[in-house]
């Protein structure tokens, strides 16, 4: 498709006509003043140095990102610094048709690998953004955090990214079908014990139907009872209801009203909530899981990592996030080479504090966000969320030659040394399953275990 072209300004009509004669898209205007509503329609602009007479930060501002150039009266570019700095913006004096043409197509190449190079940047920054809020919220839970506050953690992200006023969080009550209040705030506020039967109101509404609601002006409708406006002492005029799902399951409804400001809820805003609603879902999950487990045992007794029960529950948890977000999920599965040696020479206690010591090695030397179980006997488990299989594949070497270089013991003045095989898998690269993770995983490690130990091996 032909890219558009404004030509603005007196006596540009030759290149106009020339450039039309080339296969652009060209639309006239004798003053900036008339394109200036439309700038952002062109793919490039075309302006005499007369027709500058807006403000120049009124016309930058109304032409970001759009490329610009200057058919100067002069080759000395006198008082044209601001033009000079701005990007895709060029000054010439007296071109040809041709060079125009050519500059031109330069700037249609340059304006696409800049707005590729912006793209990328903003997905760095959400992906960044988005460990971090993972990271923090691993650490929360495993740290023991209660219920109410990693939710809080959530709420307050979304509460950020939408800029909403007040919340209401709802959660389903499997017993009586009915929506009751979790979390809210401000003057939105509900009695904790308030109730929404399946279909009642927005919320319940929601619940019943899975669908998303986006209101921008409420009192046109009919599923919201405006006399919980007048009960809450609330003036509500925009909301933002999104179910919250897991597992083809209707957890609980996030309820956001009022834009901070004027304005009211739109599609960006419904874009950043289901971002951070699968969150919601499964930090509601492993709230919920720890709670329950917090009279169970989830730690080895003596190294003091996660056991295979913690470990199996979070793996679900994480192919789960791994299907939903579409990430990779890697395993690493780690022998310690010999270890039997070490128990026959030294005596059971001496091994066991060698385990102990390999578990805070580990520990220390991996992210907030990786989970650390041990498996049985001298075999480690490792579970590296968001992470693509060539990557964990050079954490477990960097993980084999720390241990390897790694003396054990030295307080103790055995000074011992070691060396450990190790097994990658991830998911869904090779696996297929938690189990298949855990099994491919196992397998790998195997393989260095029969061949020559200290080593990784990955099956990618």
């Amino acid at each position: 498709m032909a890219h558009k072209v404004f030509c603005i300004g007196q006596g540009l009509e030759h290149y106009a006509q020339a450039l039309g004669q080339r296969g652009w898209r060209v639309e006239g205007f004798d003053a900036l003043q008339k394109a200036l509503p439309r700038l952002s329609e062109a793919a490039a602009l075309v302006l005499s140095q007369d027709s500058t007479e807006v403000g120049v930060r009124e016309f930058f501002s109304a032409s970001r990102g759009v490329p610009k150039v200057l058919l100067c009266s002069n080759s000395s570019f006198k008082g044209l610094g601001q033009w000079l700095r701005e990007p895709l913006t060029y000054c010439l004096y007296s071109p040809t048709a041709g060079q125009l043409h050519q500059l031109l197509k330069r700037l249609m190449v340059e304006s696409k690998f800049l707005k590729e190079h912006r793209l990328l940047k903003e997905e760095n920054h959400a992906m960044r953004r988005e460990l971090a809020f993972h990271a923090a919220l691993n650490k929360a839970i495993a740290t023991g955090a209660g219920h109410a506050e990693v939710l809080q953690m959530v709420i307050e992200e979304i509460l950020r990214r939408t800029k909403a006023s007040t919340y209401n969080l709802y959660l389903l009550e499997e017993e009586s079908g009915n929506l009751v209040v979790e979390m809210s705030s401000g003057s939105l506020k509900r009695p904790k014990r308030h109730e929404i039967k399946a279909g009642e109101e927005v919320a319940g509404w929601v619940a019943r139907e899975g669908k998303v609601v986006l209101i921008k002006d409420i009192y046109r409708e009919e599923r919201f009872l405006q006399m919980l406006d007048r009960e809450l002492r609330h003036k509500t005029r925009s909301l933002l209801a999104v179910p919250v799902r897991s597992k083809g399951k209707c957890l609980g409804v996030i309820e956001l009203v009022n834009k901070q400001g004027d304005e009211a809820f739109g599609q960006a805003d419904l874009a950043a909530l289901q971002g951070l609603v699968g969150h919601l879902a499964l930090v509601i999950e492993r709230a919920t899981m720890y709670e329950k487990m917090q009279e169970l045992v989830i730690t080895d007794d003596l190294t003091k990592l996660f056991n295979t029960r913690y470990m199996n529950r979070t793996l679900e948890t994480e192919v789960l996030r791994c299907e939903r977000y579409k990430t990779s999920l890697s395993l690493i599965f780690l022998d310690v080479d010999y270890f039997k040696s070490i128990n026959d020479n030294h005596g059971h206690l001496v091994g066991s504090k060698v385990l102990v010591e390999m578990a805070q090695l580990l520990i220390r030397h991996l992210r907030d966000v990786d989970i650390v179980a041990r498996y049985g006997g001298d075999e480690f488990v490792i579970i590296l969320p968001q992470t693509p299989p060539q990557y964990a594949v050079q954490i477990a070497e960097r993980l084999r030659k720390l241990i390897e270089q790694h003396v054990f013991l030295r307080k103790e003045g055995l000074n011992l040394k070691l060396t450990a095989s190790f097994g990658v898998a991830s998911y869904p690269d090779s696996a297929k399953s938690k189990e298949d993770l855990l099994r491919l995983a196992d397998e790998a490690m195997y393989r260095v275990k029969h061949k020559s130990r200290n080593g990784v091996y990955a099956i990618i």
